[in-house]
């Protein structure tokens, strides 16, 4: 079973799924992997992996550290070609949709595209979209584009139909690390009632109680970050995983 099969499976059996991002530049090698077993025997279904900038040329082998000590997905979450390993279950290949910088668009994919198919590291085509979330966040400036603003959901939904219409799998809808403020409901509304695939939703999802607001409204998968390095205890995590999977409540 390929991982975005594994996906589907989880959030058809929980509700939703429940994802956490490890940025390595902002933790070492060894506070990650003591991070990782908390987060999966507290009920995270898979590690995203990756950074908007990546500051040292030691990506492979951390993959490969992390993928030792899981039990659950280890999904790159690329912000540039150089992200890239053999050791990761999958690669979420981001085409940042929402801005028209050609290459987060196609450029970046088109320097990475051979050495993932070498490597057989499973792609899943992802439809990235920035939302405005009133503060300027990692991807906007190194990607060097422009969000989507909040209140304009038409948009955003046709970023999103045309994404399935080119054959994406999943539809993720960021408002970015640090941001100050989460997805707005209206707009995981309004795109989950017109499109068929998955819709992943992150940043600024700060509390439990939040990360449910964003499942009611339509996320089949929300990515925590931020909000649990600040406090990577068991029991938060718990919570964050008790809100996320709603079918077994």
């Amino acid at each position: 079973m390929n991982t975005y099969q594994k996906l589907l499976d989880i959030k058809d059996k929980r509700g939703s799924g429940f994802l956490v991002l490890l940025d390595p530049d902002r933790h070492s090698r060894e506070e990650m992997l003591k991070l990782i077993e908390k987060y999966q025997s507290s009920g995270a279904d898979a590690f995203l992996v990756g950074s908007s900038l990546l500051l040292s040329n030691s990506f492979d082998q951390t993959i490969s550290a992390i993928k030792k000590v899981s039990k659950i997905p280890v999904i790159i979450f690329p912000g540039n070609s150089h992200q890239i390993s053999a050791h990761a279950d999958a690669i979420l290949y981001l085409s940042l949709i929402s801005g028209r910088n050609p290459e987060f668009l196609i450029g970046e994919h088109v320097k990475s595209a051979g050495m993932i198919n070498e490597i057989r590291l499973e792609p899943i085509s992802t439809g990235y979209m920035v939302i405005d979330s009133g503060k300027m966040t990692s991807v906007l400036f190194m990607s060097n584009t422009s969000p989507i603003p909040a209140d304009k959901p038409e948009i955003v939904v046709a970023h999103a139909l045309a994404a399935q219409f080119l054959g994406m799998k999943l539809i993720y809808l960021e408002a970015g690390s640090g941001a100050a403020s989460p997805v707005p409901n209206r707009v995981i509304q309004d795109v989950k009632k017109m499109i068929n695939i998955p819709v992943i939703v992150g940043g600024g999802i700060r509390d439990s109680k939040i990360a449910a607001e964003k499942v009611a409204c339509g996320a089949d998968f929300i990515v925590i970050g931020n909000a649990l390095e600040e406090g990577a205890n068991p029991g938060r995590i718990k919570e964050f995983a008790k809100a996320v999977h709603w079918r077994e409540k």
